[in-house]
């Protein structure tokens, strides 16, 4: 059986790093929302993606880490969205900050927005 969009969720097509989407028009902004997680690598994994770094090359272990912790501030950032009875995010932008060796917080933000699609004439 299909499982339905849940029809109060930010769908990715209704984020942008622009100030606007195509085909809509901005009706009320609702503020800055912002998702943050804070990750760290485990002794182990840190341990085998610094064996990857000898061959040289695409360190897969920190670029699944990196994915995963961004993914997650985006994901994080759609909820305070929604929280706040957004349908979109506009103007999203993502910073990192480095609070101690080995940990990373992660931010992503954006202006949550109420849009409505421009009718054609």
């Amino acid at each position: 059986m299909a499982m339905l969009a849940n029809p109060h969720k930010i769908q990715h097509s209704m984020t942008t790093t622009g100030l606007s989407l195509d085909g809509y028009r901005v009706v009320a902004s609702l503020g800055v929302v912002l998702g943050i997680t804070v990750r760290s690598r485990s002794i182990v994994g840190f341990f085998t993606a610094t064996l990857e770094t000898l061959a040289g090359g695409r360190l897969e272990r920190f670029t699944d880490l990196c994915e995963r912790t961004r993914s997650e501030a985006f994901e994080l950032m759609l909820q305070h969205a929604e929280q706040h009875g957004a349908n979109a995010v506009l103007a999203i932008r993502y910073d990192a900050t480095e609070i101690m060796q080995g940990v990373t917080e992660v931010l992503c933000y954006g202006t949550a927005v109420q849009v409505e699609p421009i009718e054609a004439h």
